[in-house]
């Protein structure tokens, strides 16, 4: 099965990026912070993606990485952080902190894909 975990504290932007995982054909989980999202990451046996956004409340993306990468079961889980952040110097902090891949919001369907495929994700 394959399980995406999307993490935004934008309901609009979790139910956009959960629609096209679905036409994908991934099983959609959605948290609204990286609190809640780590709480939840324990409750699904296999994850397929974590995506999450930088900015957040409670615990913000950066932290839900960093936190996440601790534990030994997801720590190799892929993970893309999807962000309005376009900054080299924070993707670079996301990408050292564990992130596997970056987006910049706003983007179109098929740079997810693409981004997918180099992470060597099957839909």
């Amino acid at each position: 099965m394959k399980n995406v975990l999307v993490i935004d504290d934008s309901s609009s932007v979790r139910k956009w990026l959960g629609r096209m995982f679905k036409d994908l054909g991934f099983t959609v989980y959605e948290s609204e912070d990286g609190k809640k999202a780590l709480d939840q990451v324990t409750e699904i046996e296999e994850w397929s993606l974590f995506l999450v956004d930088w900015n957040m409340p409670v615990m913000n993306g950066l932290e839900f990485i960093k936190n996440v990468r601790k534990i030994e079961k997801f720590a190799s889980v892929p993970l893309m952080m999807i962000t309005t952040e376009n900054e080299m110097s924070k993707i670079v902090i996301a990408l050292e902190a564990g992130a596997d891949e970056y987006i910049m919001k706003p983007f179109e369907k098929n740079v997810l894909v693409d981004k997918l495929k180099i992470l060597g994700i099957e839909y």
